[in-house]
């Protein structure tokens, strides 16, 4: 049930006065799922989640349709949203799909790593030096036509095969993709083992490697319920970029034991009871999730979505 005037307000001067949301559910959340979604649908999706405040909506990815057959309608799809007033990041795993991506107009691309030689074979069926290899040219040429370039980072705080990852081998990869010129990082806790003090811990070795936090944002899954925690951590550490899925859409195909990524709507209150400005009409961000909820045929896995929506909520 909604309540006026909750959550209370309560301001902490070692956090940020406001964050940047990066949604992924429109990208992240539907490839997983085991039918495909409509590009119709998709689309007003991300129309809905840009009328609830999101500035930066992931799109979808121009990957082979044979890897990620949910999203083989981006070329369809992109131009459906290209109108909007927001920042529409699209995934490009190689040259092929940046041609793809440029040729439909899009000006914010994303490439994708390991810092796991595990999770590189499994995802890239490379080595990390390899993938890195691969992505070289693609973020080269993204940078010589003026297109912001994003580095996603998978395993940073876990691997399913592998472990614990060492921090300095996170580091190593992590230089690796500011120096060939991408412009921001998205830190990946794919299968959710990350814990506060492992977070401070790789934030710090990063700043000492000359990482600025202002290029880093966090992706945190909620396997173990950490994700919160978790963001908290980063966010007190100075970083003002947290990746998010609208409804705790989606996981990774890649990794069987990764659950859901943060609710962007349980983010949000926590935001918000922290006094942190997003941007974000939190009511209609509800009415989305769970708008696309009744489309997938079960209900959001998000907390806040289950306690602030009703039966009889309207469709807007």
């Amino acid at each position: 049930m909604t309540v006026p005037g909750l959550p209370m307000a309560v301001p902490s001067r070692d956090l940020p006065t406001r964050v940047r949301i990066h949604e992924v559910g429109a990208r992240d959340g539907l490839q997983n799922e085991k039918a495909t979604v409509p590009t119709e649908v998709k689309a007003e999706f991300i129309r809905r989640l840009a009328d609830a405040g999101l500035t930066t909506i992931e799109a979808t990815s121009f990957v082979h349709p044979k890897w990620v057959p949910q999203l083989a309608d981006a070329e369809a799809l992109f131009p459906m949203v290209a109108d909007l007033p927001v920042a529409l990041p699209v995934l490009v795993p190689n040259e092929r799909g940046l041609d793809r991506a440029l040729a439909l107009g899009a000006r914010r691309v994303a490439v994708f790593a390991s810092a796991t030689e595990s999770f590189a074979k499994a995802n890239l069926n490379r080595t990390v030096d390899e993938a890195l290899a691969m992505f070289e040219p693609v973020v080269s040429r993204a940078k010589s036509e003026d297109v912001h370039v994003r580095g996603y980072l998978s395993m940073c705080f876990g691997d399913p095969w592998e472990g614990a990852v060492p921090i300095a081998q996170v580091v190593k990869v992590c230089r690796a993709l500011l120096d060939m010129g991408c412009d921001e990082l998205s830190l990946g806790d794919t299968i959710g083992v990350a814990t506060p003090g492992h977070v401070v811990a790789l934030l710090a070795a990063l700043d000492e490697a000359g990482v600025p936090v202002s290029a880093l944002g966090v992706h945190f899954h909620d396997t173990y319920g950490q994700a919160l925690a978790n963001t908290l951590a980063a966010l007190q550490q100075g970083v003002t970029t947290v990746d998010a899925s609208a409804g705790g859409l989606g996981g990774c195909p890649y990794a069987k034991s990764a659950t859901g990524n943060l609710a962007t709507e349980d983010l949000v209150w926590m935001l918000r009871g922290l006094g942190i400005d997003t941007g974000i009409d939190l009511g209609r961000l509800v009415a989305t999730s769970t708008w696309m909820a009744a489309h997938l045929g079960r209900p959001s896995p998000s907390r806040t979505v289950r306690a602030l929506s009703h039966e009889d909520t309207e469709e807007h």
